[in-house]
């Protein structure tokens, strides 16, 4: 059980580079502006936030992938907290994105559905 929740873990980080390459590095570009439904004016007035906000979603995928590194090394406990700490993080966000804009129900559902199943089957794995 606890290979499939790193796998989901690891899918979970993975959409999350992929969020921060729109959000930091294609912003204005006609891709990344039609996934987040931004007009070119918005998304130029908005850059330096998505820029960061870009970040953010990096180091969470960079704390969920070193705590797969650390898992597989044999440090089970270390890896499997930061692992939790990441995919918690990553859920938590989605949650505050639904909250704070109903209409963004699908990108939310999106972001936290792989950090939710990653944490449910880690959750099963532990009292298994």
């Amino acid at each position: 059980m606890t290979v499939v929740a790193l796998v989901l873990a690891a899918l979970a980080a993975l959409l999350h580079v992929y969020i921060f390459v729109l959000e930091s590095v294609l912003w204005t570009t006609a891709r990344a502006r039609n996934t987040f439904g931004t007009s070119e004016q918005e998304a130029a007035v908005t850059k330096q936030l998505a820029y960061n906000q870009g970040f953010y979603n990096l180091f969470l995928a960079v704390l969920v992938l070193v705590g797969i590194v650390v898992v597989v090394s044999g440090a089970n406990a270390v890896g499997l907290t930061l692992v939790i700490a990441g995919t918690a993080s990553m859920l938590g966000a989605a949650l505050v994105l639904v909250t704070s804009d109903a209409t963004k129900r699908r990108a939310a559902t999106t972001q936290g559905a792989l950090p939710l199943l990653a944490l449910v089957v880690l959750g099963i794995a532990a009292i298994a």
